[in-house]
């Protein structure tokens, strides 16, 4: 078993100017961060800082020069609050894995109109025994339409009355 160490050993970037990149946070990569994290640690920032600037207008008010030396932190801090509600906003709107391979069976039984477990193996990245679990599931909820054929299991969509009878017309 390979131990991996559990923090990048390599130093900070610095960019061409001798700064730190634009993607360091007080030492933190943000593009390594999940958008929690990115909130969280913007919070652990803003949270004290703003209770701190409280604390001196109201204790200490002749200090009041004191959050202009601290207050600089609250600009990246702001900055990377946004940007971790905006990932967490994205992150939300993608379909889970599960979803992902149902879309992809019903897209592919919509491109050929009706299909057996083993042909939609072959039209997705799903198993033979995956796809016939969705297919039944599917089915046994009446989101599908099952029709027997030369003794095997045939699964479509539900046709519309339009479709009904444009087929009928097609066939004649």
């Amino acid at each position: 078993m390979e131990k991996r160490p559990e923090r990048d050993l390599e130093p900070r970037r610095r960019s061409h100017h001798g700064r730190w990149d634009s993607d360091d946070f007080f030492g933190l990569d943000v593009e390594k961060m999940s958008p929690k994290s990115q909130v969280a640690a913007s919070l652990a920032v803003l949270i004290p800082v703003a209770i701190g600037g409280i604390v001196v207008l109201t204790l200490a008010s002749n200090l009041w020069w004191l959050i202009f030396v601290f207050g600089w932190v609250i600009f990246p801090a702001f900055g990377l609050l946004v940007r971790g509600i905006a990932g967490l906003s994205e992150s939300s709107k993608e379909p889970p894995a599960a979803n992902a391979r149902e879309r992809e069976l019903l897209e592919a039984l919509q491109r050929r109109g009706e299909l057996t477990p083993a042909q939609a193996a072959m039209e997705t990245s799903l198993t033979v025994n995956e796809a016939d679990e969705m297919l039944e599931d599917l089915a046994a909820k009446g989101h599908l339409d099952v029709h027997v054929r030369g003794g095997g299991l045939f699964y479509g969509l539900w046709e519309t009355d339009s479709e009904a009878t444009r087929r009928e017309l097609e066939d004649e």
